[in-house]
């Protein structure tokens, strides 16, 4: 397999993010189903949280000035619903009260109707203020802000019930290959056929990424017939191509778009993953030209160049941080081989922090990613790592 150029991974990335556009598309949502989404708005309070003065614990509300002095040996004695006031967490403190004793520094006294008080306090003490969580007029969040799970509560905290954020990005996914039969088929009826499944597997990380998959029909290997559908699916804001993107006789995606835009990138070095091309077609939509990724056929390499290019592309069309991995630090339980000049992934199988290599080749092998629960990425100045040499793994959600 050879190609004109091969691009590191970090430059293709580079190339590729730099001539890709945020949405700008906006839409109102109910605030249960704003988590993951980006605010496309400031969020101002229009209230104070809490919008009056509660007790921190449960105990006494009090005058502070009338517990001056008060200790276990030599306790203040208050009447209940005079001077001191029963109160619990969170309930309101009155407001001729500016203080709250500790029930545990409390005992109710033998005379009927007193209370000891056996801890002197500051005005304010064990109260939350009202306003101490948020004033009313305070930014609570920036437009572009990701939201998350708790971010949500402090929405419908300040009475929020919709907010507008931006839309996710609609990613179309178009599979080709003549060889390839949808997944629900029977491939066994036709000799040299499979089943297309790198459709869905693109699809669901789309979704978790953040994006919403749209999904097109398989294309045979015809240039005429995948320009088509790549401009078929225009409407959408990137489109992913799985397979034909290699330099073999029937791989017509790379020259597909190239006739249609033009062709950033063809051949990474990236192991496996090298086929991937990246370019922009000219069909002007709201976020100007619109990012085509070709990723290869084979089922690993597919995936491996998805992680690196579509999360990324996805991301910041979604205007979603790119969150750093989940790493873990394991020990080696082989040597694994890598070839300089290429970002290599390696399948490994964490046990005991222990990572066994699950399979150093075959980008076809799909049981090899199921089998493992992460990966090792060996950077392109080394020519592999030893045994027992420490390394960052890579977790698979």
């Amino acid at each position: 397999m050879v190609f004109k150029k091969r691009t590191r991974v970090d430059l293709a990335k580079k190339i590729l993010l730099e001539h890709i556009n945020p949405i700008e598309r906006r839409e109102r949502v109910p605030i249960k189903d704003a988590v993951g989404r980006v605010l496309a708005e400031e969020i101002v309070s229009a209230i104070d949280v809490p919008d009056h003065r509660r007790a921190a614990m449960d105990g006494y509300a009090v005058r502070a000035e009338e517990t001056t002095g008060a200790s276990p040996a030599n306790p203040v004695l208050l009447r209940e619903g005079a001077d001191c006031i029963r109160v619990h967490t969170g309930s309101p403190v009155p407001d001729e009260m500016d203080a709250v004793v500790m029930i545990e520094d409390t005992i109710p006294a033998e005379s009927g109707g007193m209370v000891e008080i056996r801890s002197a306090v500051h005005p304010n003490k064990h109260v939350s203020m009202a306003g101490e969580d948020v004033c009313y007029g305070d930014a609570v969040f920036g437009c572009g802000h990701h939201l998350r799970g708790c971010d949500i509560a402090m929405l419908g905290m300040i009475g929020i019930s919709h907010v507008h954020v931006y839309a996710r990005p609609r990613v179309a996914i178009i599979p080709t290959g003549s060889e390839l039969v949808p997944m629900q088929s029977e491939p066994e009826c036709e000799t040299g056929k499979i089943r297309e499944t790198n459709g869905i597997m693109v699809g669901l990380y789309v979704e978790k990424w953040g994006g919403i998959p749209v999904y097109r029909d398989i294309v045979i290997d015809n240039p005429d017939l995948i320009e088509k559908e790549i401009l078929a699916s225009a409407d959408c804001d990137a489109i992913i191509l799985c397979g034909g993107t290699s330099v073999g006789a029937r791989d017509y995606v790379p020259g597909a778009i190239e006739s249609l835009g033009s062709l950033l990138v063809h051949g990474v070095g990236l192991s496996p993953g090298k086929p991937a091309a990246l370019g922009m077609i000219d069909t002007i939509g709201e976020t100007g030209a619109l990012p085509v990724l070709s990723l290869p056929g084979y089922p690993v390499a597919c995936l491996i160049a998805l992680f690196e290019f579509g999360r990324p592309a996805i991301s910041k069309l979604a205007r979603i941080p790119l969150m750093p991995d989940r790493l873990m630090r394991a020990r080696l339980g082989a040597k694994i081989a890598s070839k300089i000049g290429y970002l290599t992934y390696t399948r490994v199988q964490v046990t005991g922090g222990v990572a066994h290599p699950v399979m150093t080749a075959g980008a076809g092998i799909l049981s090899s990613v199921t089998g493992s629960n992460g990966f090792v990425v060996i950077r392109e100045e080394l020519e592999g790592l030893d045994e027992g040499d420490e390394a960052d793994v890579i977790w698979i959600e």
